[in-house]
């Protein structure tokens, strides 16, 4: 069955970076566009990044120019380099098959970014 599992998540200071991954099991991965979501306490689920599977990348108006997603088909797996962080990018990340309505989602991994 289609299963996402996502690694990397944890505490940083503002101004930090984390690297979020997200292995892909039960689908072929190379044929699917693949995205990075993110919910904050008491708010709705955003999307972060998305990326084709040509490889064409998008962001969130909020993550321009400091988050980076990219895919590796070898390894089925999507990683979101996340710089510069600040407090407010403090959320449950989800990983996701699809961009724009997704079929599926990993369970999450918590960013916390102190000030």
């Amino acid at each position: 069955q289609v299963q996402l599992v996502e690694s990397g998540g944890g505490l940083v200071q503002a101004g930090g970076s984390l690297r979020l991954s997200c292995v892909a099991f039960g689908f072929i991965f190379r044929l699917n566009a693949m995205a990075w979501y993110r919910q904050a306490p008491g708010k709705q689920r955003e999307l972060v990044a998305g990326i084709t599977r040509g490889g064409s990348t998008n962001y969130g108006d909020s993550v321009k120019g400091r988050f980076t997603i990219s895919r590796d088909n070898a390894k089925n797996t999507v990683y979101l380099q996340m710089n510069s962080l600040k407090p407010e990018d403090t959320a449950v990340y989800y990983c996701a098959r699809g961009i724009k309505d997704p079929g599926y989602w990993g369970q999450g991994t918590q960013v916390t970014v102190s000030s």
